[in-house]
């Protein structure tokens, strides 16, 4: 088999991610090779069907979980994608959005073989967190440099 061109591959990825749901989980999980690895600031995996169940247990966990690729560039089997991951804790409550990065690397036959996933779990989640954050805010303000006219 030969493999994909890089942006047709990484495009296929995009839309299958922004087009995410239960129903069509399948979908994105044929683009990732069977043995596939997955790592966030949460989860290491391996293993196309260890992914699955990080994607289930996010609907699972998460209302109306949605992602939306702001930019990608693919060069050769790399492919690095910036987004916004949209979602509310239950019905009805505050929606939330955690932006990050993503590096894919792509094996010969154009499925992914890694994903790593780049975001920042202080500043995008615990920061928007009630109890938390307001700790969280409290020791960035304790060990942050002064701002002029802030102090």
């Amino acid at each position: 088999m030969t493999a994909a061109s890089p942006a047709p591959r990484t495009n296929r990825l995009i839309a299958a991610y922004e087009q995410l749901s239960p129903a069509n989980l399948p979908t994105l999980l044929a683009l990732y090779g069977e043995q596939a690895a997955f790592k966030d600031p949460f989860n290491e995996v391996q293993g196309r069907d260890a992914i699955g169940r990080i994607f289930h247990h996010m609907f699972e966990a998460l209302h109306d979980p949605r992602f939306r690729v702001a930019h990608s560039a693919t060069e050769g089997d790399h492919a690095f994608l910036t987004w916004a991951f949209h979602f509310q804790r239950r019905a009805g409550s505050t929606e939330l959005c955690i932006r990050g990065a993503t590096h894919l690397v792509f094996s010969p036959d154009g499925l992914v073989a890694l994903h790593r996933d780049y975001w920042d779990a202080a500043e995008e989640l615990y920061m928007k967190l009630p109890v938390l954050g307001a700790l969280m805010r409290g020791l960035r303000r304790r060990l942050g440099t002064p701002q002029p006219g802030l102090v």
